[in-house]
């Protein structure tokens, strides 16, 4: 049987005009740039399921498989959790096209776009929930030209006994160092596999610290290269990579979070209750404090404004969520 996740300790509260609000417990896990464990709070060993932070190993698995994108955006965009806005569905149009696939072959649910502005023209436009609006299209749109670069049965990419999925659990158990112990079906309907805290930051060493020509370096270059496709003009994640230089960013549904920066190490965090506000303001005080790396001058607003967000009420700032590591 698989062993259960522990529970973490107090990381993160929430402040509203004074008053302590909230408490948010959770585990992090830190490495260091050779993916030794070097602190952990809470349970960093027993597995969870990553969720989207995932993604980015689920596309090397891509790359593994033959798929050549026809663009470092391309390959972006499958291992994104976009917010369907215009430049977000674009990208996934074009890695349909180039494998001859359409939308109706990508089997995540239809849905509106994430992004405010988006879901405003698309319900004025009367447009529909689709599967491309859904924000792992992206990754389905890579599993499918995976799919058409192997010759495998596109209509079965969801499987886990596919041979797409059995080699995304192969390049997780690799980067990570462990053992898949689960594999559950995520929010999109495609395969997540559980590792630990521990694994996950490993694994996200690995795609920085890898030889650049190595399939894990070119996905991580990726995303830092087009960070607003990563999720979103506004989104945490895309904001944090574009304000500094290096650091490959990616968040999970149910308050996961998994840092890295070349040099220095990695940091991956678990919201206990699935809350996603605390994780990212976590995962970047770890790496700050755990491994003392200072942000350079150019982001401090970005990462003062992301490692403690406003509480709003009535419209204006009244508190703030604070770290507690």
């Amino acid at each position: 049987m698989t062993s259960a996740y522990r529970g973490g300790e107090p990381v993160a509260e929430t402040i509203r005009s004074d008053f302590p609000e909230s408490l948010h417990r959770g585990s992090v896990a830190v490495t260091g740039p050779d993916g030794e464990l070097i602190a952990a709070i809470g349970d960093a060993d027993s597995p969870i399921l990553p969720r989207s932070a995932n993604k980015p190993m689920q596309a090397v698995a891509m790359l593994r498989s033959g798929w050549k994108p026809d663009s470092e955006a391309d390959l972006a965009i499958a291992a994104a959790s976009h917010k369907g806005e215009p430049m977000h569905i674009e990208r996934v149009d074009s890695v349909l096209t180039s494998a001859e696939m359409s939308e109706d072959q990508l089997q995540c649910p239809p849905d509106l776009p994430g992004d405010p502005a988006a879901l405003r023209r698309a319900l004025s436009s009367g447009s529909r929930a689709r599967r491309l609006y859904m924000n792992c299209s992206g990754k389905h749109a890579g599993m499918l030209a995976a799919c058409a670069a192997a010759g495998w049965d596109p209509a079965t990419y969801r499987d886990p006994r596919h041979p797409l999925q059995r080699r995304i659990r192969a390049v997780i158990e690799e980067l990570s160092g462990e053992t898949v112990e689960a594999v559950g079906v995520d929010g999109c309907g495609a395969p997540v596999m559980a590792l630990s805290l521990a694994g996950l930051a490993r694994a996200f060493n690995r795609m920085v610290e890898s030889d650049p020509e190595a399939h894990e370096r070119a996905v991580a270059d990726a995303m830092r290269a087009h960070p607003k496709l990563i999720a979103g003009t506004n989104a945490p994640d895309s904001r944090a990579m574009a304000a500094v230089p290096g650091l490959l960013a990616k968040g999970g549904a149910e308050g996961v979070h998994a840092l890295s920066v070349p040099g220095v190490g990695a940091v991956a965090v678990k919201i206990d209750d699935g809350g996603g506000r605390a994780s990212m303001p976590v995962a970047l005080r770890a790496l700050a404090v755990k491994l003392d790396y200072r942000f350079p001058e150019s982001a401090a607003r970005v990462i003062e404004e992301l490692t403690s967000p406003e509480v709003l009420g009535g419209g204006q700032p009244v508190g703030r969520l604070r770290t507690l590591l």
